[in-house]
């Protein structure tokens, strides 16, 4: 799929936290967490985003996530934390720089609005597919609160005029330094927008990397208010939504693992079988799978490492190529009779820093039978894959670390 024309993006007035609040507001996005993480993040502290963004936290654990109180609830937490001057917006519309830095590495990102036609049109790529029902709850989420209340994680192709841009303006003093959840979180207020707004329009495409059921729920908030405005005429801030845009090649994609509740009546022996019918199976020590086509397994208290047969792995396409294709259509279906992952509710999933221990945990404690680590996505694997219109097996990407809510908040107005 090759994109047309440029990316539209634009300065906004964003409201976003006093100083002297930030660290306390900012907050895990709201689908990183359960309601019952989300309220052990969120204890003791009011100013927390999670009472706006999981505002179920604030009802009774039995509350129904999409109850008319769960909304009602957000944007009363929302009212609160304006009229007491927590958020506040700003004077006038601005870009910021964003920087994440965790275990010695670090990404930063320039903040602006990006418009809901672009994705609708595919100037901003996408490479997953969206539920309707989480499109639904986001969608009401907006339209209740008024405000788009966290940014969605874009990225473009790496350009050398943007990498300098990016390292010159980080150079000021930021307006923002705190540190969360083990992340320190870094933000400048860019003086003169023009020189990024024009380098932007000379970009032909930006690729969802984290957030897409918030691009979807960010259209179809601005369709809705579209068909409820007689009077639009297209220049209403409805039409955009707010972006973190980070230079592809610092994206930090952690790996996606499995595991399968049951061996459909099979032996472990039985599954070691099938296994080496497909490649190369090798007891391991260290799980974690060395290169593209290979898995860690655990299974019976032990890990093992299976290489694919390298003719089985058709290379030339962007998504069957994938390991989390590869696992589902070599093992996860013919070897354990999985049908739809998507729907299936022998498989779950494991992401990010989890990692290869909690996928040994929950085959130790009976939650399931087996597990498969996965090597993570490349940058260059997601680019291609959205740059063919191709869409990736679920849960594939985990992408670390995570932007902070509370930071930003757009108003549709």
């Amino acid at each position: 799929m090759q994109c047309g024309g440029h990316i539209r993006f634009k300065p906004f007035v964003a409201i976003r936290p006093h100083p002297e609040h930030v660290a306390q507001v900012a907050s895990p996005p709201y689908d990183v967490v359960t309601r019952d993480e989300a309220v052990v993040e969120a204890e003791g502290n009011p100013l927390s985003f999670l009472h706006v963004c999981r505002s179920e936290i604030d009802l009774p654990a039995e509350t129904d996530p999409h109850d008319d109180r769960v909304y009602h609830t957000a944007r009363a937490n929302l009212d609160r934390l304006l009229q007491d001057g927590v958020l506040r917006p700003d004077g006038a519309p601005s870009l910021f720089l964003y920087e994440l830095s965790q275990d010695g590495r670090s990404q930063v990102g320039v903040v602006g609005c990006v418009h809901v036609t672009d994705y609708a049109d595919d100037v901003i790529l996408k490479h997953e597919k969206t539920r309707r029902d989480k499109e639904d709850d986001r969608t009401r989420h907006i339209l209740e609160l008024g405000v788009h209340p966290e940014p969605v994680f874009l990225t473009v192709r790496d350009r050398a005029d943007l990498n300098a841009m990016i390292e010159e303006g980080t150079q000021a003093e930021p307006v923002y330094d705190f540190v969360s959840d083990g992340v320190r979180n870094r933000v400048w207020q860019v003086a003169d927008p023009d020189p990024y707004t024009d380098l932007f329009d000379k970009i032909p495409c930006a690729y969802v990397a984290d957030g897409h059921h918030r691009c979807a729920s960010a259209w179809r908030a601005g369709v809705e208010r579209r068909e409820s405005n007689p009077q639009h005429d297209g220049t209403e801030e409805y039409n955009w939504f707010p972006a973190v845009l980070f230079p592809a090649g610092q994206l930090n994609i952690l790996p996606y693992h499995r595991v399968v509740r049951d061996l459909s009546g099979l032996r472990p022996s039985d599954v070691l079988g099938r296994l080496r019918a497909l490649g190369r199976v090798v007891p391991v020590e260290h799980p974690d799978p060395p290169s593209p086509g290979s898995f860690g397994i655990y299974l019976g208290g032990n890990w093992f490492l299976l290489t694919l047969d390298p003719d089985s792995i058709p290379v030339h396409d962007p998504v069957q190529s994938l390991d989390a294709a590869l696992l589902e259509t070599q093992v996860l279906g013919p070897v354990l009779g999985v049908g739809d992952i998507r729907t299936d509710p022998r498989v779950d999933f494991v992401g990010g820093k989890r990692g290869t221990q909690e996928l040994q945990r929950r085959v130790d404690r009976g939650e399931a039978a087996i597990a498969f680590a996965l090597h993570p996505v490349t940058v260059d694997q997601l680019l291609a894959v959205s740059d063919g219109g191709g869409i990736m097996p679920p849960k594939t990407t985990w992408f670390e670390p995570k932007l902070r809510s509370g930071l930003f908040l757009h108003s549709l107005d």
